[in-house]
């Protein structure tokens, strides 16, 4: 059977037949997973409350790796403290951008949305090629976690394992700020009825650039962490952005844990898919998006439409 089995496809016997290589692939899709959650969160929490489908929060993940790089490589500033560069400047560059553009968008319809941060995709790519040109550039990895962690099945690299950590530690957080502060309990009122909010004294314009602001630095941050083993270069926001779309639509758009499970769905679809037919795992994780669209085109934690549209 094992035979038949290498014979149709040599990674699928490898797994059977090779338990460290199918617990290394776990992780694998874990810690691809949780990195893609950390940048989804953040388009799945813009669309949640502003309903604006941001097509520009790729872009905002290319600008953190870039950032990334200047800091901590020409600068020569500790990694973490490039992370959370990438993560300021992506706030401030959405603050400008929210108070300048996106204000004026909030009650369009879904199509001049797109247009919108569709052209600013276009600016904000040729502003990158500007500032850092045309290379591919390289990010080192923290000194603590260049090596590989003993976890008793395999050694797994350090950096990963990280990132298979904090993207639960980022679940939590955004959780308890939404369900435990003032600041959650009035989003949650915004996203159900801005005007009564409005007339009961809230600043709604302060609530939703904040959320806008929070949005773009994780998606900051997460380019920032994307970085060591995916080198800034122009246009590699294109097939991220496409990813974090399957991942809030298989979720669920505005549903933060929809975004957590769909990430890490997403995750084992694609490393698996890319061990057992390799050069095919995109087919895989849109077959994915396919059958959560036909079971539940709200996706697994969204709630349908009032209406039922």
């Amino acid at each position: 059977m094992i035979d038949l089995i290498r014979d149709l496809s040599p990674g699928l016997a490898t797994l059977l037949t090779n338990p460290q290589f199918a617990f290394i692939q776990l992780m694998n899709s874990i810690s691809q997973g949780m990195n893609l959650f950390i940048i989804a969160a953040g388009l799945s929490l813009i669309f949640g409350v502003l309903k604006v489908i941001n097509f520009a929060h790729g872009v905002f993940y290319m600008f953190g790796a870039y950032v990334m790089y200047s800091v901590s490589q020409e600068f020569g500033a500790p990694f973490w403290l490039g992370a959370l560069a990438a993560a300021g400047a992506l706030g401030l560059i959405a603050l400008l951008i929210e108070r300048t553009l996106f204000r004026q968008i909030y009650e369009a319809e879904h199509l001049m949305q797109l247009l919108l941060t569709f052209a600013i995709v276009l600016i904000m790519g040729d502003v990158a090629k500007i500032i850092w040109g045309t290379d591919q550039y390289s990010v080192s990895y923290p000194a603590s976690m260049s090596g590989a962690t003993d976890l008793g099945v395999t050694f797994y690299p350090t950096y990963r394992l990280m990132l298979c950590l904090i993207g639960p530690v980022i679940l939590i957080l955004l959780y308890w700020f939404a369900e435990r502060t003032r600041w959650g309990r009035m989003t949650r009122a915004a996203t159900q009825d801005r005007e009564m909010l409005a007339a009961l004294g809230v600043n709604v314009p302060v609530i939703y650039t904040s959320v806008f602001v929070i949005g773009s630095m994780l998606a900051g941050f997460g380019g920032a962490l994307a970085s060591p083993f995916s080198s800034p270069v122009p246009g590699m926001d294109a097939t991220l952005i496409v990813d974090c779309f399957v991942i809030v639509i298989v979720g669920g758009l505005g549903s933060l844990w929809g975004s957590f499970v769909g990430a890490l769905l997403y995750g084992l679809v694609f490393n698996f898919g890319s061990v057992i037919f390799p050069n095919a795992q995109d087919i895989f994780a849109f077959m994915l998006l396919l059958i959560v669209l036909l079971i539940r085109p709200w996706g697994l934690f969204g709630k349908p439409e009032a209406g039922g549209h």
